[in-house]
């Protein structure tokens, strides 16, 4: 069962759910049903051709201003 990022068009809260199946997301700040799926930064390990382990994630490659839905802050 995958934990998702939502974000509520009505409270205008960021929220993290476990969803079970094909349950619907409700904002647990306001219990709205108007909630979008934000798009998450995921990490990943793995070893390098020397046998070292290199470790990134989505994030690292974005500055410090980029949010889950937009990038205008560093125009990427």
């Amino acid at each position: 069962m995958p934990i998702y990022e939502y974000h509520c068009n009505n409270c205008d809260e960021n929220f993290e759910l476990l969803i079970f199946g094909k349950e619907q997301p409700i904002c647990p700040s306001c219990k709205n049903k108007k909630v979008v799926r934000l798009m998450s930064a995921c990490g990943f390990m793995s070893k390098g051709s020397g046998g070292e382990t290199v470790r990134s994630s989505a994030a690292d490659s974005s500055c410090g201003g980029c949010a889950a839905t937009s990038c205008s802050t560093c125009g990427h």
